[in-house]
């Protein structure tokens, strides 16, 4: 986004701000499920979203990859639908579905028009109590999951990487393990596994229903009475708080794998804002992470990819979002003749300037109206709308959160920036990763090549 841009975004907040809100609607029902609805008007579709409140960072060591397993398992059919026929079903109606895993949640979607909103809450409802899991259907999706696991992970040198790094940052917190799992677990997956995962988690009093477009909000609530308000909760235990021990030192891994660049990651522990015992320090993270990596003029780009020319990609990461404590990341490749050692060395430059200087008023700017704009344009889509409601709350955040997202970074000072870039980027709290490129196999370049 160029600066001419800016400055018309920045002119026209307020009005574009008092547009894009829109009131969420609330009810949740005898059986514990939440309904949340906002309407979006603009076109006559809906999209529908189930949080469950599980993900990768609920499961213990055995079967991890578990929760992501079972997502792939919820298509396979009910006592009243057979394998296949939920997707079937959606096409016919002219609708789009998907579901997708993380660290905190599960969740699947419908994107459907609007007055076929009943035929997405009837299959939703069947399977969110009445999968049928078979254990010939098990192993066709074993399949399927170790060659998902094969392509984005073990064939991917930068997840590869990422994978080894988020195992070794952590002692104990469950985000040491993979979405997706650990090869060992994933072949040795019973039917009774998922069977005693979906008994527990896939339960109304553990899920939340959002749906977001051209709806009124009485009618949607009737309907999820309809079709959700007679299934069976499940007993949810709290789960034992896994907090991360303090880390006493800086660690490094150096990763070797079959890749044609090298590259290095920086990750410091920090709070999200579930963990934060100030909040106003995890917004302060958000916009750190914008100043360094928020488009061409942030200053990793600026200054590593242009200016010194020692990095052909630079990146800085942060999730506001996560369950648990997270982590600040800053990954970067570095230019030709040049080393790791020497992007490790620049970035950490970059985090020492943050520390020692306040941030400028003009940086700051340019990342509020960033943020605000990205809001704005990202409520055109009913889909973003949802999501956004179904990540707070499920995160355990309350969905209300989201509104205020805009309003709390704009409230982020140049000396709460400089104060978190000193309490939380320090060296015993950091973690480094190496990736050592090793030649490719020509099968393995072949096998990419299809």
């Amino acid at each position: 986004m160029n600066n001419r841009l800016l400055c018309t975004v920045l002119l026209c907040l307020p009005a574009l701000n008092i547009q894009a809100e829109t009131k969420v609607f609330e009810k949740t029902l005898k059986n514990g499920l939440k309904v949340l609805v906002k309407e979006d008007h603009r076109s006559p579709i809906a999209v529908s979203q189930v949080w469950y409140k599980v993900g990768s960072s609920y499961e213990p060591g055995g079967i991890t990859g578990v929760s992501h397993m079972l997502e792939h398992m919820m298509f396979k059919g009910t006592d009243k639908h057979a394998a296949g026929e939920f997707s079937r079903i959606i096409a016919e109606n002219g609708g789009e579905e998907n579901a997708f895993t993380g660290q905190d949640y599960t969740a699947y979607f419908q994107t459907m028009e609007a007055s076929r909103l009943p035929v997405s809450f009837e299959l939703e409802a069947d399977r969110m109590r009445g999968l049928h899991l078979l254990s010939e259907e098990l192993t066709k999706e074993l399949q399927v999951v170790t060659e998902e696991r094969r392509m984005r992970t073990d064939d991917n040198p930068q997840a590869k990487m990422n994978e080894h790094f988020m195992a070794m940052v952590y002692s104990n917190s469950p985000y040491k393990h993979p979405v997706i799992g650990w090869p060992a677990d994933i072949a040795n997956y019973k039917v009774e596994d998922l069977q005693a995962w979906y008994q527990r988690w896939y339960a109304p009093n553990n899920a939340t229903l959002v749906v977001v477009g051209d709806v009124q909000p009485n009618a949607v609530f009737d309907l999820a009475e309809k079709y959700f308000g007679e299934l069976k909760t499940s007993e949810i235990k709290p789960l034992k708080p896994q907090t991360e021990i303090e880390q006493l030192g800086v660690r490094k891994i150096t990763v070797k794998v079959p890749a044609k660049l090298p590259s290095v990651v920086l990750g410091y522990k920090v709070p999200s804002l579930k963990t934060a015992t100030d909040e106003s320090e995890a917004y302060a993270l958000e916009v750190l992470a914008g100043v360094l990596d928020g488009g061409n003029s942030a200053r990793l780009s600026s200054t590593l990819v242009r200016g010194k020319q020692i990095a052909v990609s630079t990146s800085a990461g942060y999730n506001l979002n996560a369950r648990l404590s997270a982590l600040f990341e800053l990954e970067a490749t570095p230019a030709e003749h040049k080393s790791v050692n020497d992007l490790e060395l620049a970035l950490k430059v970059e985090v020492e300037k943050l520390q020692k200087e306040l941030i400028t008023t003009d940086e700051l700017q340019r990342i509020k109206a960033q943020v605000l704009a990205t809001d704005i344009f990202q409520k055109d889509s009913a889909f973003y709308q949802a999501m956004e409601l179904g990540t707070f709350e499920t995160a355990g955040l309350g969905w209300q959160k989201a509104d205020e997202y805009v309003s709390k970074i704009n409230q982020v000072t140049p000396e709460q920036v400089r104060a978190v870039a000193r309490k939380y980027l320090v060296e015993d709290h950091l973690n480094i990763a190496y990736l050592e490129p090793q030649a490719i196999k020509p099968s393995r370049q072949n096998k990419g090549a299809h």
